[in-house]
């Protein structure tokens, strides 16, 4: 069980745009890991493009589950798991990480903000909070 991507984006008018994210592609091959990466911030931009204010979704994007909640107000979230991780615990975690960027972050910064420009130092900590570590053999 294992997550790879944690996303946070605002949905816009007229387009979505990654405000904030963190990564965790060790598992993959050195020399494939940006293109993964970049396979992620681009499938999280179309999911919360294609999903509704106010809605909550799992999408499976080849061996990838992602799931996707977006607000009312337009901030959304997505977290990139393999097949395994549980559901629930996916939602959970964007519950409380979008809380807490709503309240550290002044929605003003939302439309204009990019993850060069807002300040929101928590989700490599809830990226590897959250990840299961199997014990070692």
């Amino acid at each position: 069980m294992r997550l790879y991507s944690l996303s946070v984006l605002y949905k816009g008018d007229p387009k979505v745009h990654l405000l904030k994210a963190a990564y965790d592609v060790t598992t993959f091959n050195f020399f494939q890991r940006s293109s993964v990466q970049e396979f992620m911030t681009f499938t999280s931009q179309l999911i919360v493009e294609r999903s509704a204010l106010g809605s909550r979704a799992s999408v499976k994007e080849q061996e990838y589950l992602c799931h996707v909640y977006v607000r009312n107000d337009g901030l959304a979230g997505v977290v990139i798991a393999d097949n395994e991780y549980p559901q629930r615990v996916c939602f959970t975690l964007l519950d409380k990480v979008l809380d807490e960027f709503s309240r550290q972050v002044s929605k003003i910064d939302w439309p204009s903000g990019s993850p060069a420009t807002i300040s929101y130092a928590a989700l490599d900590g809830y990226l590897s909070k959250y990840q299961v570590r199997l014990p070692q053999t």
